[in-house]
């Protein structure tokens, strides 16, 4: 069973620890003191909606796609009373092609590190880059190795097999330690890293 299949899984059996009911702390204090300005963004793996949501808030245009129909119509509810809502769709990322050169900015929470070997990292590192404009941002907040393992909880990546994934295709303009916004007592450590498309 692959990622995409145990994410399906999970949303059927109600099985949702990376659920959160905040924006992640790590977007927000990125895209307010880096700043990255609203444009056309992409939030992959998108969950229940919450980033997409505060991205839209912030005059983002945003879409916010996941494997998971059951993620979708949460999302959705989620925005239900919101004016102008993010595009929310089921998209299978790793099979499906987005298009070329469409978005500016690129989110993605605890989805590269799904990625089991670097053959896969590079592909997906590759698929970003090519639906990003020139000088695109992708912004991916992935399970650190310098943490504890726990259950539930993220793979566990070290700084060395994120960049030597994401380095043929992005110039890496921030990477620091940190971890996951969330309602858990003790959240998984991440990177948080920040990239501009090569």
């Amino acid at each position: 069973m692959n990622s995409q299949e145990r994410f399906i899984n999970h949303y059927e059996n109600g099985f949702m620890p990376w659920v959160h009911k905040n924006p992640d702390f790590n977007l927000v204090e990125m895209v307010e003191n880096w700043p990255i300005k609203p444009c056309n963004a992409l939030e992959i793996g998108c969950g229940t909606g919450v980033d997409s949501i505060w991205l839209k808030q912030k005059g983002f245009s945003i879409k916010g796609i996941d494997v998971s129909p059951i993620a979708i119509e949460m999302a959705k509810e989620n925005s239900s009373d919101l004016e102008d809502k993010p595009d929310f769709t089921v998209f299978d990322f790793l099979n499906e092609e987005l298009p070329r050169k469409n978005y500016d900015f690129v989110f993605d929470r605890g989805v590269f590190h799904g990625n089991d070997n670097l053959t896969e990292r590079k592909i997906h590192a590759e698929k970003i880059s090519n639906t990003l404009t020139d000088d695109g941002l992708w912004l991916s907040l992935i399970g650190s190795s310098d943490g504890e393992k726990t259950e539930p909880g993220p793979p566990l990546r070290s700084a060395t097999e994120v960049v030597s994934a994401i380095e043929p295709f992005f110039k890496i303009l921030a990477i620091r330690a940190s971890y996951f916004g969330s309602d858990m007592e003790k959240p998984s450590r991440i990177w948080v890293c920040l990239m501009r498309k090569r």
